[in-house]
């Protein structure tokens, strides 16, 4: 199969978070399994190209209300067997983000992806044109309605059907209705049915009601995501076609997140040999500053997006208490002022116990993956998580709250049968960390138990080839479907 990827991120080229992480990974992992892969993405200003990148297109023409826009497209080369384009509008483009300012998202943000989304249609018209268009996020998601609506009468699409894969709930592409007419898409979209949402156009609503699959990113996730609770609104939407989602767990890079091969490490270790992790720790205590921490003191990490959605608000509420028990924690992270200035109070206020960082570096976050004992990520909700599933093959005990990705890869650890790989707690709340938290601390005083918990962990599988022999299947479906439908 011909397998078109559309998204707005992918790794090396472009992060925020870890869509990029998906449509870097997944597809060389597909190209494995013998299929053809195209990757579509913006061309950011933050985007190198190789020196090889060459226009391929050097005009497509995109209808908008007011007047046309001018895009071209640009050959970034193969890389892991999979061929990267971009699509070039530097009016749109060329900044200094992606998607918005620390004022807010970009007011144009649906101009800007309604073009994206058209430009990927019309160049692989002349590029290639796929057996499957596998969407990623509201950014993408006017594809499948564009197929569906505009271009289902053509015949180089009229068989070609849409996979789209929702990453995170909570961002769905909300915009004033008059945007339909601007970007060229009829007004009867505006309805309950299709794309209104309280008054508004929902990008995402109208994929997750048109394309002709929806998957998620944990099979707990695509659970949740049809409850109140955990649908944003959309979850009747879902509901209403569950027949139809799936949900297919993210698998890591192990080339990249292996403390046998990482080499931003101080000492590199395996399952077999464990000496190395306690190398990482020394030099994790005094990357940020803890010189008189016993490195026999257990250590906790966190990385991540200060925001809400990451559990933080559960961290403010239990920090002080956290403070007081015997423990270094470690954070990497930027967000939501109040969140920063908390962690900056608690590092003054507990300078030997709490080191932040507050900023992204990822050969921090590697160094903090192998350096710490445990690994807490509190999230109010996680689509997958990533860092737990890295935690796992550093031997960095996880403790996480029991939803989404985080319930679906982590198992409790049960002291009797000696089986498990970390901590669990549900209850939202700032007593149900703490109480998780020491559960983990009390363990870890048991240096047989601990080890055999690390090992757990260790030895668990979520490479990415598992993963993409679901999606072929989920291809292989909807193909089906619609070869019968026409």
């Amino acid at each position: 199969m011909h397998i078109v990827f559309a998204a707005s991120e992918c790794v090396p080229f472009a992060k925020t978070g870890g869509l990029a992480d998906v449509v870097g990974s997944l597809p060389p992992a597909l190209a494995q399994l013998g299929h053809k892969l195209t990757v579509y993405l913006p061309l950011y200003k933050q985007v190198k190209l190789p020196p090889t990148a060459r226009t391929v297109i050097p005009s497509l023409t995109i209808p908008f209300d007011d007047k046309y826009r001018f895009c071209s497209v640009v050959d970034g080369g193969a890389h892991n067997g999979v061929q990267f384009y971009f699509i070039d509008y530097p009016p749109y483009f060329d900044r200094d983000s992606l998607y918005g300012t620390s004022l807010g998202d970009y007011r144009d943000n649906g101009e800007r992806f309604a073009l994206y989304s058209r430009a990927v249609i019309e160049a692989s018209k002349i590029l290639g044109v796929p057996d499957i268009f596998h969407c990623h996020d509201w950014q993408t998601a006017l594809i499948p309605i564009l197929l569906h609506e505009v271009y289902d009468d053509d015949p180089a699409f009229h068989r070609v059907p849409s996979v789209f894969t929702i990453h995170n709930m909570g961002y769905q592409g909300l915009f004033p209705a008059d945007i339909l007419p601007l970007i060229m898409l009829p007004w009867d979209l505006f309805t309950i049915g299709k794309m209104e949402f309280y008054g508004k156009v929902n990008f995402l609503k109208g994929a997750l009601v048109i394309s002709d699959f929806v998957t998620t990113v944990s099979k707990k996730y695509s659970q949740e995501i049809q409850t109140a609770d955990f649908g944003f609104g959309l979850e009747g939407v879902l509901k209403a076609r569950s027949a139809t989602v799936a949900g297919i767990l993210n698998g890591v890079d192990y080339n990249e997140w292996s403390p046998e091969k990482d080499t931003h490490i101080a000492r590199n270790y395996s399952p077999d040999d464990l000496d190395g992790k306690f190398a990482c720790k020394k030099d994790l205590l005094t990357l940020y500053g803890i010189k008189e921490a016993n490195p026999k003191v257990p250590v906790i990490g966190i990385v991540g997006r200060f925001v809400a959605q990451k559990g933080f608000d559960l961290i403010a509420q239990a920090a002080d208490r956290l403070a007081r028990e015997e423990l270094v924690i470690t954070v990497l992270g930027t967000g939501d002022r109040d969140y920063e200035d908390l962690f900056r109070r608690l590092m003054k206020q507990y300078p030997q116990k709490i080191a932040v960082k507050i900023a992204y570096d990822d050969a921090i976050a590697h160094k903090i993956e192998a350096g710490a004992d445990m690994f807490l990520m509190p999230s109010r909700y996680e689509p997958c998580g990533m860092n737990q599933i890295y935690s796992l093959k550093y031997g960095t005990v996880p403790i996480v709250r029991a939803t989404g990705g985080l319930d679906d890869t982590i198992e409790q650890w049960d002291p009797v049968t000696k089986r498990g790989t970390g901590f669990k707690f549900q209850e939202y709340a700032g007593e149900a960390l703490l109480a998780s938290v020491r559960l983990a601390l009390q363990t870890f005083k048991d240096p047989a138990n601990w080890q055999t918990l690390m090992r757990n962990g260790m030895k668990k599988d979520f490479s990415w080839m598992a993963s993409a022999k679901e999606y072929v299947r989920v291809y292989e479906r909807v193909r089906q479907i619609r070869a019968a439908a026409a």
